[in-house]
């Protein structure tokens, strides 16, 4: 029976849904939400914050600053409220409300950037917020997770050796991409292994991670206005592109099985299916990450009006379906 005194030492690192089920093909969904942060996060958070303990950055009298989206700040918010860190979180009105109550519980302070003010968008004016916060007050102690390398040598050291271990004749595997922290640490991790993994980043259309043209994005969780710092596309065979209404689709077809997934799996297995459907795959070993769970998205992605306003009144007429339904 296990008992722990620390909510980050709980961390569910075995569990796999085989989607095969639900959409016919099978896939290999890595399922990182179950533990006390609630998302994939939780490992980066925990990764940045001791390594600046390590190097003496933090101190009891520092303030913790991040921008992010939600589940890094939910993450940060639960290790502050462990280790008695004040932690401020700048976020945009993207984020979820359930995160924001979330991360208000947890004893942390939210800042809702309410409108971009540069032409990066909101990642941009969360940003610049921050750099300001941070030259105003020297008590603050900024992770920026967008350009840490504590980030990727989580998934690294973590993330990837599950995998492989679970794997061990993997084919391919798929990777949300948004600060490219999984997908770095993993992709770096398997271009070392003993075997051909190929490696296939999943981002959201209208991110400009992997070039092309920025564009509405409304699901937070994957994808970027600028290219993440992070990114080394020389250790990523491919990328595919989904459109959220898809991503919304994928999810809703998840949960009419039972499977509340957020909106960075649901991007993840989208992308995924299309790019299986596309491929011969006959004894194929495919493995996706879900970064996160669905509870989150109760209010955007799982309501009915927030969905149909935003994608259409036909978004979800066919259940749910996926694009390899439609080809």
């Amino acid at each position: 029976m296990p008992v722990i005194s620390v909510p980050d030492a709980f961390n569910e690192e075995e569990l796999y849904v085989d989607l095969r089920s639900v959409f016919g093909q099978s896939l290999f969904l890595k399922c990182e939400g179950f533990n006390f942060a609630g998302s994939i996060k939780l490992k980066a958070a925990t990764e940045m914050v001791e390594s600046a303990e390590r190097e003496g950055a933090l101190t009891p009298d520092s303030v913790l600053v991040e921008s992010s989206s939600g589940n890094l700040g939910v993450a940060l918010s639960m290790i502050a409220a462990s280790r008695g860190y004040h932690f401020l979180c700048v976020t945009d009105s993207r984020c979820n409300l359930t995160t924001r109550l979330m991360m208000e519980a947890l004893g942390s302070q939210v800042h809702v950037v309410a409108a971009p003010e540069s032409p990066g968008g909101y990642l941009a004016a969360r940003l610049d917020y921050v750099r300001d916060l941070c030259a105003a007050d020297d008590r603050c102690v900024w992770l920026s997770q967008y350009t840490n390398p504590a980030n990727w040598k989580a998934h690294y050291r973590r993330t990837a050796p599950a995998i492989a271990r679970s794997f061990p004749q993997l084919d391919v595997l798929f990777v949300g991409a948004g600060t490219t922290g999984t997908l770095m640490g993993c992709a770096r991790y398997f271009a070392q292994w003993d075997r051909h993994v190929h490696i296939v980043a999943v981002d959201s259309a209208g991110s400009v991670s992997f070039g092309g043209p920025p564009g509405r994005r409304m699901i937070p969780g994957l994808g970027m206005s600028v290219r993440p710092p992070l990114l080394d596309d020389s250790f990523v065979d491919e990328a595919v592109r989904v459109e959220e209404a898809e991503t919304v689709r994928a999810c809703h077809r998840m949960a009419r099985r039972g499977f509340v997934f957020g909106g960075s799996t649901g991007t993840v297995v989208s992308g995924a299916m299309d790019w299986l459907a596309r491929h011969e795959t006959h004894g194929l070993t495919a493995v996706a990450i879900a970064p996160d769970l669905g509870e989150r998205y109760l209010d955007t992605v799982y309501q009915t009006n927030w969905v149909r306003g935003l994608y259409g009144d036909d978004v979800l007429d066919s259940e749910g379906s996926t694009p390899t339904e439609s080809r």
